[in-house]
């Protein structure tokens, strides 16, 4: 019979959302006896995750700066008929680093990858071998809950790090190149380098599905880079994702499909930015509050991550709404315009939209000037118009 254990915080999963909370607790509270408990081998997985720096209050910057791999001062985007270079700072991180970082900072005892969990209270964890864990607060980290109970569209991709056989000439990050040919929603190709002969490509869909063909997209991304003269050596690594871009749902059903009255954290939250489907921002502000927090009960731990995902999620309907118009209003093989015409509008307005804090003035000018998709559509899309006969059997 394996040995119970005790502590005073469970984390349980060790992506992104569990990896920063264990960190910054062992950076701010290095007292604190916790444990941070994943199926894998390692804290992170097998993915890239950027942002820019504005997503990220300078107060909590301390939180990512051990892991920043690469960083920026501009990047660029191209449309069909719009290029733009934009100032501001842009790093990646890279998951190997958040595991490096994490068991460094933490003591060996804390890291329990390889373990399958298969039961949670507030205040334990069962462990698949038997294990008993009881700690005074649990945080679920692990992952999305039931997606089922929201209205959501999706963002997948597939990306490979390239070793190059010559230099590029490329400095600078191309965040959006939408001049790609439009397939399975808006479609654009995403390109990071990371040195003279190392460049990270990702295909990348809005779409209606979640379904991703590896075989085809890769071969569109072969295309991709011949077409831009790289000879590439050889694939240093690949990772593929499917993320929720939200246009509406329940979220209390949401929150609780994955268990009542436990604290959550991350995609578990359902704390995602509704059109990126980006969590890193939030992963961040979250790990930043427990950290503020005096009581780490499993209680007061439920209390603050639901008030938190609740409040973030209520204040976020307008991005929700140009979801809708997104997927609902544009036809998909059109959705880039929508894109191509949001990259007209000032950058202070575009770094805010990817931080969520878009402000009342900045949303005033999104939605006005010459739209990008027909009025009726959209104003049928949110709910202002009734849907006609055509849209309902369609």
């Amino acid at each position: 019979m394996p040995t119970p254990l005790s502590c005073d915080l469970a984390i349980v999963g060790g992506g992104l959302a569990g990896g920063l909370i264990a960190l910054a607790l062992a950076k701010r509270r290095p007292g604190l006896d916790i444990r941070l408990i994943d199926a894998g081998d390692t804290i992170g997985g097998n993915h890239l995750w950027s942002f820019f720096v504005s997503d990220i209050a300078e107060a909590d910057r301390w939180i990512l700066a051990p892991l920043i791999s690469y960083g920026w001062t501009r990047y660029d985007i191209a449309f069909p008929a719009h290029r733009r270079t934009l100032e501001s700072i842009y790093y990646s991180i890279e998951s190997e680093r958040l595991d490096t970082v994490v068991r460094a900072a933490l003591p060996a005892k804390a890291v329990m990858t390889g373990h399958k969990v298969v039961e949670l209270t507030p205040t334990s964890v069962l462990l698949a071998d038997g294990t008993q864990i009881a700690a005074d607060g649990v945080i679920d980290a692990r992952g999305p809950g039931n997606l089922s109970r929201l209205d959501l569209g999706w963002q997948k991709f597939l990306g490979r790090e390239l070793s190059l056989a010559d230099p590029h000439d490329d400095p600078r990050p191309m965040v959006m190149d939408a001049t790609v040919s439009q397939i399975d929603g808006y479609r654009f190709v995403y390109c990071l380098p990371f040195a003279a002969t190392r460049m990270f490509v990702e295909d990348t869909y809005y779409s209606d599905t979640p379904t991703l063909d590896h075989a085809a997209i890769g071969e569109r991304i072969d295309g991709y880079v011949a077409a831009r003269g790289w000879q590439v050596e050889r694939v240093l690594r690949e990772e593929s994702g499917v993320l929720p871009v939200a246009m509406g749902g329940d979220f209390e059903g949401y929150w609780g499909s994955s268990g009542l009255g436990i604290a959550k954290a991350g995609m578990r939250a359902g704390l995602f930015h509704p059109t990126t489907g980006y969590s890193l921002p939030d992963a961040v502000r979250t790990a930043a509050l427990i950290v503020r927090a005096t009581d780490l009960s499993g209680p007061a731990l439920h209390t603050l991550t639901h008030g938190f995902a609740r409040t973030t999620w209520q204040d976020r309907g307008f991005y929700r709404m140009l979801d809708k118009m997104l997927f609902r209003a544009a036809d998909p093989e059109e959705r880039y315009r929508v894109l191509e015409r949001f990259y007209r509008l000032d950058p202070q307005l575009v770094r805010r939209f990817y931080a969520g804090r878009s402000t009342m003035m900045d949303k005033a000018r999104i939605l006005t000037g010459k739209p990008p998709v027909p009025v009726g559509r959209a104003l049928r899309a949110i709910g202002l118009l009734p849907t006609s006969r055509v849209e309902q059997t369609s």
